[in-house]
């Protein structure tokens, strides 16, 4: 009998694990979506005429334009980093240690802008400070001028102050998490040997908190350097990241060669910071007794502990909710009082316009390609997550990587990589519609992975090994055992891939046809054109895709698996 049942276990055990040719459905992806593209930009970069020729490197290393392009690059990212750390840290703080009424909700409200498209932040940025604001035209009016006397627009100042509002919600959820479960009694008995405030947070906090301060900063700085929409709207000309030269370069001036030399040098350089990162996050990890959060916030009693966390939430509300609403009440002004024009607009195609369809068919498009995004970010996220579950050991330590290098690698770059690569049998998408919702499944189905692979890893086999003895066969393990407790993973993945395929614009700007614009192209294509009715026409289609992706996140907040989940 003992050795039947171990038998029927072993059975049971065998089939569960995926057959091997499963496996190969994300593998074969990766290879074809993701490799195979970025292998080209090596081959154009180093060998454009089939051998070895340097001169696109050569030029960027002699031309000090380029040079002005990567320090600018690395510059601004590296004050936007301190910037927004600065300024997020004393959040950290107080979601970290205290409770109070709403919390929850300002939680998830914090993280809304991450989610946002750039394209989306920058309009809001626009309709918030731009020479057009409501504020602009109130000072004009007021003090009878006739140019708007705060006019950020172009200037490196409203670049900073995006990526800070963009990335907040970073340190905010890194760092505060992380501070949240830090035993307080350590900066307690500091203070019982004598220390003050400073001294408690310099020696004591500061030093336990670095793993996460490091974790944050640097994923700050790696957006802040592949930054693309903010930059390219908000910066107009005079300014110009690595991401903004290769479209540029791509789009406007079809030097191919140099702008694959930019997108291998940006390769590298991406790679290299993920490199630092992990050492420098080996060499400053330390064990620590962590605590629940039960136990280290609690309601602020004093006088100034009440001052602390209403100060703190009014700058959080004013920081990353007074764009979002600047952009929603702006996108209804049409001049003459609110009215819902420029909503009316997106379904005319006028005479003379950007677009070869009415700009409400840019609507279709997002969502027919995210519709599409999700079902395959679903399949090959599923699978890869049960590859990593099954196949523990050495394969699964590899696996893992490979399933999340998309993240690391900027979306213009990718799109780049599709245009030169995907243009001759038997992979000739490069005019091919479904190519888009290909790159929007290369960058979304890693966070499906994220989603579900926590929670996967929670099942306890026994589960699955009592089912089988039953009689269970694999199809009913996974529908019986698996779906149930996944099922919610599965709906935040989803949710995550459908957000992302809506807001995607820096890979959708240079494959997208023109005749099929998703949103984040149309509202770009609104902004470039002069006239009030154009740009109310981007307010709008900004203000949908702002309420399609808060939705959407405030959907991933409510069906989380508790807080289970890498994101």
């Amino acid at each position: 009998m003992s050795r039947l049942l171990s038998e029927r276990i072993k059975d049971a055990k065998d089939a569960i694990r995926h057959l091997p040719f499963a496996l190969l459905l994300p593998l074969v992806f990766l290879a074809v979506f993701f490799f195979y593209p970025l292998l080209a930009i090596f081959r154009l970069s180093l060998a454009p005429q089939g051998h070895l020729d340097l001169t696109a490197l050569a030029k960027l290393v002699s031309t000090s334009y380029y040079a002005r392009t990567l320090w600018f690059t690395t510059w601004q990212a590296a004050v936007s980093t301190l910037l927004t750390v600065f300024l997020a840290l004393p959040g950290a703080y107080i979601f970290a240690r205290y409770r109070f009424p709403g919390k929850g909700l300002l939680q998830a409200l914090t993280t809304i802008p991450f989610v946002m498209p750039t394209i989306v932040v920058a309009a809001a940025f626009n309709a918030l400070l731009g020479p057009r604001s409501h504020l602009s035209l109130a000072l004009m009016s007021l003090f009878g001028l006739e140019r708007p006397p705060i006019n950020l627009q172009h200037t490196i100042w409203i670049i900073l102050l995006a990526h800070v509002f963009y990335n907040y919600t970073v340190v905010l959820r890194i760092v505060g998490g992380f501070w949240a479960n830090l035993n307080p009694r350590l900066e307690e008995a500091a203070r019982v040997l004598g220390a003050d405030r400073w001294q408690v947070f310099w020696q004591v906090t500061l030093p336990l908190l670095t793993p996460a301060l490091i974790a944050a900063a640097l994923l700050v700085f790696i957006f802040c350097f592949t930054s693309f929409g903010v930059v390219l709207i908000l910066g107009g000309p005079r300014f110009a990241t690595l991401e903004v030269e290769i479209y540029r370069q791509t789009m406007h001036l079809f030097n191919l060669p140099l702008a694959a030399t930019l997108s291998l040098a940006q390769i590298a350089l991406t790679l290299t910071m993920t490199s630092v990162y992990t050492r420098l996050q080996a060499r400053t990890a330390r064990p620590l007794k962590l605590r629940p959060r039960q136990t280290t916030q609690r309601q602020p009693t004093t006088g100034r502990e009440r001052m602390l966390v209403t100060g703190n939430v009014a700058f959080m509300m004013g920081l990353l909710l007074t764009p979002l609403l600047a952009l929603a009440e702006r996108s209804l002004w049409t001049g003459n009082g609110y009215t819902l024009t420029n909503y009316g607009e997106l379904f005319i195609n006028r005479r003379g316009s950007v677009f070869f369809v009415p700009p409400v068919e840019a609507v279709r498009n997002s969502l027919m390609f995210a519709i599409l995004t999700v079902g395959l970010a679903l399949v090959l996220g599923v699978i890869s997550a049960y590859s990593l579950v099954e196949r523990r050991g050495r394969l699964s330590r590899w696996l893992d990587p490979v399933f999340m290098l998309p993240l690391g690698t900027s979306a213009v770059t990718l799109g780049f990589g599709y245009i030169i690569a995907l243009d001759r049998p038997p992979l000739n998408l490069r005019t091919s519609p479904l190519l888009i919702p290909l790159a929007h499944t290369l960058v979304a189905f890693p966070f499906v992975v994220r989603a579900v692979l926590p929670v996967l890893r929670g099942i306890h086999p026994h589960l699955r090994e009592s089912a089988g003895v039953l009689g269970a066969s694999p199809a009913q393990i996974r529908r019986e055992i698996d779906l149930p407790i996944v099922g919610r993973a599965l709906l935040v993945g989803a949710v995550f891939a459908f957000t992302i395929s809506m807001g995607e614009f820096g890979a959708t700007s240079l494959i997208a046809r023109p005749q099929m614009p998703t949103m984040p192209v149309a509202i770009y294509r609104f902004l470039g054109q002069p006239g009030a009715l154009n740009y109310g026409q981007a307010l709008a289609m900004s203000t949908l895709l702002m309420l399609v992706c808060a939705v959407g996140f405030l959907g991933i907040e409510r069906f989380r698996y508790g807080e289970v989940g890498e994101f």
